[in-house]
């Protein structure tokens, strides 16, 4: 960065806002954010940008730096693969297409999900959208939400375990690209594409080492391994990857408000790893207090 280095830690690069699938607006996001004494965030909402401009003004009214991201919904095989990316163009064509190939598809699913259980369950369309904030990229989560709001269910936990278990078969699939397409998307719009919580437990285990090499070579900077959702034996081998290749390396809270138990600041992104996101990035820049 010219001038040296502008921006503070703590750094917490992985926050949702209810432009996606948390439960306070940005402002309320980035206020949350300093209150836990961060300095640098980033506002990451599954496949929109419609909240980088609340956030930013919030964001440098309080004196922190806020760093323009996203995260894209990608997909290996069976696997569900969350790529957080961060200064990218908003406006690059092929990537912004996307978007809205993504959040189109999204909205016809949870239609068709509402449908299925309104069939048995007093839900409707119109309680969904009551639950989903302005730009928003309807899912799951809002559906969820409706279910609290009609009182069908206690919590978002609770519809997750029950109604919205795919066991309970109102499961239905959502389009997203291959983890491929997406990484060069992200890197030809000027971003910096790193994998979320890369080493969760269960089915959705991390995808195979050759594949990640193959997908440094197209331009992914690295993982956020400092995440609550990921394992121990996971992060050890990603660690030695990212040893092997000099990878970029984040930790992060996820949060997304009272959506999950995660808490701003949780876990944190050193400022070399912050300042290497910065230097990476040419499609959009930090916005500085």
């Amino acid at each position: 960065m010219a001038g040296g280095r502008r921006f503070e830690g703590p750094s917490d690069v992985h926050l949702h806002s209810v432009h996606s699938d948390g439960t306070e607006s940005a402002a309320q996001v980035m206020a949350a954010a300093h209150s836990r004494g961060l300095r640098t965030v980033a506002l990451t909402d599954h496949d929109t940008t419609s909240g980088w401009a609340e956030a930013a003004e919030a964001a440098t009214s309080l004196g922190m730096t806020f760093l323009p991201g996203m995260e894209l919904s990608a997909r290996n095989d069976w696997r569900s693969v969350h790529l957080l990316a961060y200064l990218f163009d908003p406006d690059d064509p092929g990537l912004r297409a996307e978007m809205e190939r993504i959040r189109d598809d999204r909205a016809g699913r949870a239609e068709r999900i509402v449908r299925s259980i309104g069939r048995d369950y007093p839900l409707t369309w119109d309680d969904v959208v009551e639950q989903t904030g302005d730009g928003a990229t309807i899912g799951r989560p809002h559906i969820a939400d409706a279910l609290v709001a009609r009182g069908i269910v206690r919590s978002r936990s609770e519809a997750f375990d029950t109604i919205l278990h795919p066991r309970e078969g109102y499961y239905e699939g959502h389009y997203a690209p291959d983890v491929e397409k997406a990484v060069r998307l992200v890197v030809a719009a000027g971003g910096v594409p790193v994998v979320a919580h890369p080493t969760p437990s269960g089915r959705a285990r991390m995808m195979a080492i050759p594949l990640l090499e193959e997908l440094v070579g197209l331009g992914l900077a690295g993982f956020e391994l400092d995440h609550r959702e990921n394992t121990e034996q996971g992060k050890r081998v990603l660690r030695g990857l990212v040893e092997k290749l000099d990878l970029v390396v984040t930790g992060s809270s996820d949060y997304h408000g009272l959506g999950k138990p995660n808490v701003p600041g949780e876990n944190t992104t050193s400022d070399e790893m912050v300042a290497r996101i910065i230097a990476l990035g040419t499609g959009s820049r930090p916005v500085y207090p």
